[in-house]
């Protein structure tokens, strides 16, 4: 019985030092951003994927979190402000994965679809005069409803992960689109539901961000705007439900005289793209939405 006894008393602690580390685990480390992610998907987050970061509390693959009797069981957490523009960082406030961008807070994060995509893209344009680096998510032939087979629309997307969303806190959240819901049959209910729920996730998401909505490009109704000038209009009492600022575009084409300027029905060529970046910046400045240029860099003296 003395050496039972004994035997117990020197397991006891080992059975307990053995259920700590196993409780701790180890997290794997994330993937570096892939073609959907925001990494890829645009400048002035460069579209250069970077380097993944590892998650939180998460030590090497295939090592021990911790070694050694006084240490900590856990690695330090990864450190956010010096990570690499287009590293990839798993937040552990909300346990998604998220891109690092350089100057966060002179970032505008934009949702849209093919009228934001190109690098030209008017909306890119207009938000860069404004003052704004531009950080894009979303494809061509997304829109609150619409999917384009590569990805989903833009709450499903953003919801799955198609694409990743900046970390940190953005100047400015703007929503773009709906030509796709518009010719693919969308209805009214359906847009707003939608557009509903994605206002819900980024202000959840980026709680000190302003936001605002870009409308539909298209004719004035008079013009042959038809379908995609009341999805405009539906939009615009959304955005005036939500007290959200909104430029509405679902007359730009006839009003500026820029149909022209079109690469096709519905995409502007070049000069068409300056020209509608040009008056989206004039707009962005009337409402409040113009960024003010950076204050000069100071050093302390001696340096």
């Amino acid at each position: 019985m003395r050496i039972a006894s004994a035997l117990t008393r020197y397991a006891a602690p080992v059975i307990a030092t053995g259920v700590l580390l196993a409780g701790c685990g180890q997290a794997p480390t994330t993937t570096s951003s892939g073609p959907d992610s925001p990494a890829s998907a645009s400048a002035p987050a460069s579209g250069v994927p970077g380097k993944s970061a590892a998650r939180a509390g998460a030590g090497v693959s295939g090592e021990p979190v911790a070694a050694g009797g006084q240490k900590s069981l856990l690695a330090p957490l990864p450190n956010p402000a010096t990570m690499a523009p287009g590293t990839v960082y798993r937040n552990p406030a909300n346990g998604r994965d998220e891109v690092i961008v350089a100057n966060i807070n002179r970032t505008a994060l934009l949702i849209g679809d093919s009228q934001s995509e190109p690098t030209n893209g008017w909306p890119r344009q207009g938000l860069s005069a404004a003052g704004y680096d531009v950080f894009f998510c979303g494809l061509g032939g997304t829109g609150y409803v619409a999917a384009n087979g590569k990805t989903g629309n833009y709450i499903d997307a953003l919801q799955r992960g198609d694409w990743k969303l900046p970390y940190g806190a953005p100047a400015l959240v703007v929503m773009e689109g709906g030509g796709n819901d518009a010719t693919r049959g969308a209805t009214d209910a359906q847009i707003v539901a939608n557009a509903e729920r994605l206002i819900g996730s980024l202000k959840q998401r980026y709680p000190a961000a302003r936001l605002a909505m870009i409308g539909t490009l298209a004719r004035g109704a008079n013009y042959g705007g038809g379908r995609r000038t009341q999805v405009d209009s539906l939009l615009g009492g959304l955005a005036a439900r939500h007290s959200i600022p909104f430029i509405s575009t679902g007359d730009w084409l006839t009003k500026y005289n820029l149909t022209s300027q079109m690469a096709d029905g519905v995409h502007m060529n070049s000069t068409g793209h300056a020209a509608l970046g040009t008056i989206l910046a004039g707009k962005l400045k009337d409402l409040g939405l113009e960024l003010p240029p950076p204050g000069p860099v100071t050093t302390e003296p001696g340096n």
